[in-house]
């Protein structure tokens, strides 16, 4: 398998995401060739707080440079499509971070441009990569769950518990008519459908919005952040807080989640059990070097994350040895491994275990179907794409 060496690679966006992309690449020996921000002056600024080469001073001018081979598109969630679009024009492999666009009608029209291309397409559902998850994905293929049943688990955060509590993806025009399901849910039900094999085929829905009006600052806001802003603008909020969702998958299984963006003291739990007919797994990404393994007629296991105790898939995907905890930052390092050693190939693996851009449409015909059943009252066929 070649490696990263010698790719040049530019990033979109130099916030907390684009940051975590930066040092993931170099951590892989990824060349990172410059920046794109919002504006020139930013990006200047940025290139020299975060080591980047040179800022651009516009899309276009990124994609005049020979040596940005592939672009990394972590800017806000409106700019998704237009962006991924000239990039795939230009001929330039993409990485680009969830939602993959605004509507399904925006990520089917990508998923066909980057099939037609022969690119090398990515949505960055880097929960895949912590090493259990990729170990657990490869037992459940192997049957050693037995037939999956039921797939039950949530994703709770409390970083917008508070009405001062402000971030662009609040806003239905920048971040999506989905919130808590679209910023959050959809890494659930992308990781869920990855380590069950299963694909979700239709949707009982529940959406709500326990904070109808919040305090925008009138300056900027930081995310995540502890301070409360006192010069603050009212403004009337048409995405959800917390989701309910009842799922059915194909071939029979049945399952739930749970998502909230307004749970005190949760501060990034994805949370899931699968149940098989054999043996059952459940993990939290709050503990993430550990793996409970449940059984009926012999003591339970717990798997401490460890590449000599875990399958080639998990093991894979380690960066270090057990002992040695493992966290969101290293599966960027993880996920970004697999899609450069197709980039050094020159095109997309027949299988590639990260999500793709079909994987990232799917993600949005979810949220179609969970919209339209919160509305309807009534489950909602997933089509497939």
């Amino acid at each position: 398998m070649r490696g990263p060496v010698g790719i040049g690679t530019a990033v979109i966006g130099s916030g907390f995401i684009g940051t975590v992309h930066l040092e993931a690449l170099r951590r892989i020996g990824v060349r990172v060739v410059g920046l794109l921000e919002s504006s020139p002056e930013l990006g200047a600024r940025r290139a020299v707080e975060l080591g980047y080469p040179k800022a651009y001073a516009d899309l276009a001018e990124l994609l005049a440079d020979p040596e940005a081979a592939v672009v990394h598109v972590t800017s806000p969630n409106e700019l998704h499509h237009p962006q991924v679009k000239q990039i795939l024009a230009a001929g330039r492999h993409v990485v680009c971070e969830k939602p993959l666009a605004m509507t399904s009608a925006e990520s089917a029209e990508l998923v066909a441009l980057a099939a037609s291309s022969g690119l090398v397409n990515a949505v960055n559902f880097n929960i895949r990569w912590y090493p259990l998850n990729q170990h657990v994905a490869a037992m459940v293929a192997g049957g050693e769950l037995g037939d999956v049943r039921y797939v039950t688990g949530r994703y709770f955060q409390d970083w917008l518990l508070y009405d001062t509590d402000w971030n662009w993806r609040l806003e239905a025009d920048q971040g999506g008519a989905l919130r808590a399901v679209g910023d959050i849910g959809s890494h659930w039900l992308d990781l869920t459908s990855f380590v069950s094999g299963l694909h979700v085929e239709a949707v009982m829905a529940d959406l709500t919005t326990f904070i109808p009006v919040r305090q925008k600052p009138a300056g900027d806001a930081v995310t995540f952040s502890t301070e409360r802003a006192k010069n603050t603008i009212p403004v009337e909020i048409r995405t959800e807080d917390t989701a309910s969702i009842l799922l059915r998958f194909a071939g029979g299984a049945r399952g739930s989640v749970n998502i909230s963006q307004v749970s005190p003291g949760r501060k990034n739990s994805l949370a899931y059990e699968i149940d098989g007919s054999a043996a059952s797994a459940a993990w939290d990404s709050e503990s993430p070097d550990q793996l409970w393994i449940g059984h009926r007629d012999r003591p339970n296991e717990q798997l401490l994350r460890n590449p000599a105790l875990m399958n080639a898939a998990g093991a894979a995907a380690a960066r270090l040895p057990g002992g040695h905890v493992e966290g969101f930052a290293d599966t960027f390092g993880a996920v970004f491994t697999a899609v450069y050693a197709d980039v050094a190939a020159g095109r997309p693996s027949e299988h590639p275990r990260y999500a793709t851009f079909a994987a990232g449409h799917e993600e949005m015909l979810i949220g179609d179907a969970v919209l339209e059943s919160s509305r309807t009252r009534s489950w909602v066929t997933v089509p497939r794409a």
